[in-house]
Parts: C-alpha cells; sequence; structure tokens
C-alpha cells in the first residue's frame, strides 16, 4: 500500500512539474519565418555563383565585424560550387581570387625564428580571421553577449537561410505596450517571451523576442560588384545563401551522388527481377 501511495505521488509530482513548466513553454514563440526562394532548393538546385558572391560582400562588410566563421578557410571560397570558383584553378590554393581575399586579412602567427608573436597575411590555407581574440573580448565588445559563430548557423537554426533571412529583415519597431531595455532589440523572428516587458492585455502579447543585436542591415549599406541594387531584404537574401553554402558547401556533389545512387539502385532492382524471373520461370510457385 506505501508503495503504491509513493509511485502515486511521484506520479502527481512530475504531472505538476509539467503544468509549472507548460506555460512558461508555450509563452516563448516567434513568428514564422518568411516564404522565399533559393537556386539551390530541391534535389536538382545549384547555388548562384553572383549571389554567394554578393552574400560573401555582405559577410565581409557588415557580418563579419562580429561574427567569425571559424570552420572556414579562405580556400573554401575557390571550392568548386563555391562563390568564387574557377575552372581554371582546380586548386582552390591556386586561385587569385582566393589569394587576394585572403591577403587583406592580418593573421597572428609566431616567428619562426625569434618565437614572438606577429602579425602576418593570411594565406589560402588559413581561417577566417576571427573578429575577436577571444571569448571574453567578444563579450565585453557586445554587451555581454558574444556573437555565435556563423560556419554552421544555417543548419543549426530551425527554417534555416529561411530563418536567416526573416531575422536579419525583421527588425520593426516594438508595438506600443511593449518595453524594450538598453541595447536590446525587437524582433517578432526571434525566439523569446516577452510576456514580462508587456503591459498591454495578457492574451495580446506579442510574439518574437528581444535581440542584442542592433538591425545589421541598412539600404546601401554595401556596394554589389554586378550592380544590384543593395536594398535590406537582397542584402539579407544574399548572406542568407552565402551561409546556406557554408554550412553545406558540398550541396551540389551530394545531390550528384545522390541521384547517381538511385540511378544504379533502379538498375540493380531491375536486373534483380529479371534475373529472379529467370531463374524461377519454369518452376511452379
Amino acid at each position: 500500500m506505501l508503495r503504491k501511495t509513493t509511485v502515486l505521488a511521484a506520479f502527481g509530482f512530475a504531472l505538476a512539474l509539467v503544468g509549472v513548466a507548460a506555460p512558461a513553454s508555450a509563452a516563448t514563440t516567434e513568428r514564422e519565418p518568411k516564404e522565399a526562394s533559393w537556386s539551390f532548393e530541391g534535389p536538382f538546385g545549384k547555388f548562384d555563383q553572383a549571389q554567394l558572391q554578393r552574400g560573401y560582400k555582405v559577410y565581409h562588410d557588415v557580418c563579419g565585424t562580429c561574427h567569425g566563421m571559424n570552420l572556414l578557410s579562405y580556400r573554401n571560397l575557390a571550392d568548386k560550387g563555391g562563390p568564387f570558383y574557377s575552372e581554371k584553378y582546380p586548386n582552390p590554393n591556386d586561385s587569385p581570387f582566393a589569394k587576394a581575399i585572403a591577403k587583406d586579412f592580418q593573421v597572428a602567427d609566431i616567428d619562426s625564428e625569434t618565437g614572438d608573436a606577429i602579425q602576418r597575411p593570411a594565406t589560402t590555407s588559413d581561417h577566417f580571421r576571427q573578429p575577436f581574440p577571444n571569448e571574453a573580448a567578444a563579450r565585453a565588445a557586445n554587451g555581454g553577449a558574444a556573437p555565435p559563430d556563423l560556419s554552421l548557423m544555417a543548419k543549426a537554426r530551425e527554417g534555416g537561410p529561411r530563418y536567416i533571412y526573416s531575422l536579419l529583415s525583421g527588425f520593426v519597431d516594438p508595438p506600443a505596450g511593449l518595453t524594450v531595455t538598453p541595447g536590446k532589440y525587437y524582433n517578432p523572428y526571434y525566439q523569446g517571451d516577452l510576456s514580462g516587458f508587456w503591459t498591454g492585455a495578457k492574451d495580446k502579447v506579442p510574439v518574437g523576442g528581444l535581440i542584442g543585436m542592433p538591425p545589421p542591415l541598412h539600404d546601401d549599406a554595401v556596394t554589389f560588384d554586378d550592380g544590384t541594387k543593395a536594398t535590406i531584404d537582397q542584402q539579407a537574401k544574399d548572406v542568407s545563401a552565402f551561409l546556406a553554402w557554408a554550412a553545406e558547401p558540398h550541396q551540389e556533389e551530394r545531390k550528384k551522388t545522390g541521384f547517381a545512387v538511385l540511378i544504379y539502385l533502379a538498375i540493380f532492382a531491375g536486373l534483380l527481377y529479371a534475373s529472379y524471373r529467370r531463374v524461377w520461370r519454369n518452376i511452379a510457385h
């Protein structure tokens, strides 16, 4: 009897915990990502090289001042399918485009003769230069919140490039009744719980959250080499495509391999069925 009572009590306590946790979870909301389409979507989709180049420009001029991409090397920019790939340079380390981009950055190194810490021009084999020397410096420069690395951001967030595109182009003025703390900015596409900052009706709490990143994009914040007008929407979409490529630079090769495997399996299945019919054609079964 005691054991049964203990089990029931434990079960009741668990239900109570679920009941307490549910409201807090339900209060965390964000708006669904905007509808958008990219050339790389679908089983036969490919990255638009011009768009990747524009996306890198936005990352370089805007995002890269705070966000690093420590899983990418400069040579990756000239990989097949990448923003600066050229058939003339199958080896990305030989690409003059990757070399020109890399040499504009100074990276930390050690002098092989003296052992002193030095700064030298980056080479194609170097990883992307980090905007801050360490996490503490990143936090100190950004109000205590270290900007996340963007190497896998398109894979790490539900919605992928659509989420990034929506977030970057979704900054709006906060609705009346929402108190925005200093250093924070309202974005309906950013997940958060605004109930503690809302002074209006409890059933009218707006979706979204308060993010520590100020609106990073502005019209004509960059100049695209191909003459494309640099609107906020265009910049957001292009850099989202670039981050999608960065998170999966071999996506096109994967799709081609998958398609070849499906063809092979279809042919193999046909041959297997024909063999089955031939072997068992004179045997009743």
